[in-house]
């Protein structure tokens, strides 16, 4: 069996030889269209970016000269970028060279609604603007929805892409940051849109999101996602595997706070965790794979652990499970 058919094995939960690793099977191909800099400056909606030369983390949202300065006003304010407008040659040849027999053609779309109404307005007002102006938040989301799915059309396009990774952080590490009924009336039925775009055209939809949002995963599972990552574990990745196992595959799950980037943690400790996320989440016929629950940078003696024991355990489960 290669990686890629063991990896849509493990989406679809149809019993996997093995857990697979994120990404093993997956070349992501990236669009030209700039919705975070890799450098400080303005992305393609205007909104500013800095960066921090010491930390790991790149860029981040610099918090000054909003787009939106007035929600009730934001048609007159923001200007959706033309995906048409594009140089899509480079993405067209990357894709081009992809084996498509080793691997799905990957595509990635970051800051989806949730995210690109708090860079254009800035977080509070975001924050406030669900609560005193919800009406024009829904309408400002349902535009965002609109233009994402233009994108993700030219996207498939011009590249082919198969397997789609959507971005959207919609938890803290102890909750959403709004209500899960406001989350329901203002950013689940557009973002439903958006799987519905993607899923038309044949794609498996990755829905990223940050954070502890257990409250909303029944939710994504309904909406259409195929897969969830990061499934950090504030969120009882327990009891969602067993709510909810058979309609969505969990990505991620290794714990980074608490033991990957954590300086006690001991090798020992990263393969106990390993091999509880695998026990808690791969049976009973796959709808899981692996990986950290964040990507920053680990200790290699903790990554050489944790790669030795997904490639280790992580074929014994299935071996145990069909014995």
């Amino acid at each position: 069996m290669t990686k890629k058919e063991n990896y849509l094995r493990a989406i679809k939960r149809q019993n996997p030889q093995w857990v697979p690793k994120e990404g093993e099977a997956v070349r992501t191909v990236r669009p030209p269209i700039c919705e975070r800099p890799a450098l400080a400056g303005k992305d393609a909606f205007g909104c500013e970016w800095s960066i921090n030369e010491k930390a790991k983390g790149g860029t981040y949202p610099a918090e000054r000269n909003f787009v939106i300065t007035d929600i009730t006003k934001w048609r007159e304010q923001v200007s959706f970028p033309d995906v048409s407008a594009f140089d899509w040659s480079v993405a067209r040849e990357e894709a081009r060279k992809i084996d498509k027999e080793s691997f799905l053609v990957g595509g990635f779309v970051e800051m989806g609604i949730f995210e690109r109404i708090y860079l254009l307005m800035g977080m509070e007002e975001a924050l406030m603007g669900y609560y005193t102006n919800e009406k024009e938040m829904e309408e400002l989301a349902s535009a965002i929805a609109d233009y994402k799915i233009a994108f993700i059309k030219k996207y498939h396009e011009e590249v082919g892409v198969e397997y789609l990774w959507y971005g959207d952080d919609w938890g803290t590490q102890s909750n959403l940051f709004i209500s899960p009924d406001i989350w329901r009336r203002v950013i689940k039925p557009h973002t439903k849109r958006i799987y519905d775009c993607a899923r038309s055209l044949g794609m498996i939809v990755n829905q990223h999101s940050c954070g502890k949002i257990e409250a909303v995963v029944g939710d994504l599972a309904e909406m259409g996602a195929d897969c969830w990552n990061p499934c950090q574990p504030c969120n009882d990745l327990r009891a969602l595997k067993k709510q909810y196992g058979d309609r969505i595959c969990f990505i991620g799950g290794v714990d980074s706070q608490f033991v990957l980037d954590n300086a006690s943690a001991t090798a020992d400790d990263v393969v106990a965790e390993v091999r509880k996320r695998i026990d808690e989440m791969a049976l009973p016929d796959g709808g899981y794979i692996i990986a950290p629950s964040h990507s920053v940078p680990y200790d290699p003696e903790k990554l050489d652990a944790m790669n030795r024991t997904i490639e280790e355990y992580g074929r014994e489960i299935y071996k145990h499970s069909a014995s």
